[in-house]
């Protein structure tokens, strides 16, 4: 059985933003506008990512 994965990229700077979202940002992996990342799709990857769902792009 293979893990569930779901590709989130960043589109918009975390710059300007709260610190825990920058840290959020930095918890997914993802350090420069339009990198990519595939991360397993967990509750808490889920979690993270509606935190900072402004700043980020799942496909």
């Amino acid at each position: 059985m293979s893990k569930k994965t779901v590709k989130v990229t960043l589109v918009r700077s975390p710059n300007g933003t709260r610190g825990t979202h920058k840290a959020t940002v930095l918890g997914l992996g993802l350090k420069k506008i339009n990198q990519s990342r595939e991360l397993e799709d967990t509750p808490a990857v889920r979690g993270m990512i509606n935190k900072v769902s402004y700043l980020v792009r799942v496909d």
